[in-house]
């Protein structure tokens, strides 16, 4: 298996990727309780303790809620910024957490991996990206803006967890206070169906231009459980791409379950 991903949870209460490269296996982010995040990796073979390592993206707590239980289950080390530790690692050893800056590249066993800044309301949020045998699995969440270093990823990924967190017209009429609906529409908020979809059809655009088009999996995350459906997020996303005549046969949409664990998605 060149590299491969599960979802054990995605969604606006509890994110969590398992990444796999050959015999590496990394976490991101751990925002749901580790009883199930244990449970869910056993249901796909995976003891937590043949963890390598364990990466964070932000420290909001459907990020990091199971944290401190999970390293008591693995000798794995937690790999963060400086910034997203002082708010998320207070009274983990030392020695069990590795710093790197945004932006920075490091080897992880068998895999590559890459971090790039994302745009949240929190200290120096970040995304990830896993190479291994000249292919590429990207998460990008949890930002209200796609900037070029994010379209970056995009553009290059083979399998893309692109956040689809919201519909922009269930958000403004639903039950959230103003104040919430103006966080997650703003530049450091969260992305929608429709800028998940422009986001995704410029990068398309791009490759059909170059005709260097290829066989990707693009997985719809961070579903919001008030302002979103998963058929709507499919939908919206659908309707961006068949417009611009960019739907084809080597490309796969998919949408990650909010509170269960996903397949296992490999390339």
């Amino acid at each position: 298996m060149n590299l491969a991903i599960c979802s054990l949870a995605s969604g606006s209460s509890g994110n969590c990727y398992v990444i796999r490269g050959g015999d590496t296996f990394v976490l991101v982010d751990a925002g749901i309780s580790g009883k199930q995040i244990r449970e869910r990796l056993s249901a796909i073979g995976l003891e937590p303790f043949r963890l390598s390592a364990i990466l964070l993206t932000h420290s909001h707590s459907d990020h990091v809620k199971g944290l401190a239980a999970v390293l008591k289950t693995t000798d794995a080390c937690l790999f963060t910024n400086e910034a997203t530790a002082a708010d998320a690692c207070a009274g983990l050893p030392a020695e069990r957490v590795k710093f790197f800056e945004t932006g920075d590249g490091f080897d992880l066993g068998e895999l590559q991996v890459h971090t790039f800044p994302v745009s949240h309301d929190t200290a120096d949020p970040v995304g990830f990206t896993f190479l291994r045998g000249g292919k590429q699995i990207s998460i990008v969440t949890d930002t209200g803006i796609v900037t070029r270093p994010i379209y970056e990823q995009i553009r290059g990924a083979d399998i893309l967890v692109l956040e689809s967190n919201h519909d922009e017209n269930i958000l403004r009429m639903g039950r959230y206070p103003w104040f919430l609906k103006q966080r997650i529409l703003g530049e450091e908020g969260h992305l929608s169906n429709e800028a998940a979809a422009k986001a995704l059809a410029a990068a398309l655009e791009e490759e059909r231009d170059a005709q260097a088009e290829r066989q990707r999996t693009v997985l719809l995350a961070h579903l919001s459980q008030e302002n979103n459906f998963p058929e709507m997020a499919l939908t919206t996303v659908n309707n961006v791409l068949e417009e611009r005549g960019l739907l084809r046969s080597g490309l796969k949409i998919r949408v990650l379950p909010r509170t269960q664990q996903s397949p296992v998605y490999t390339v």
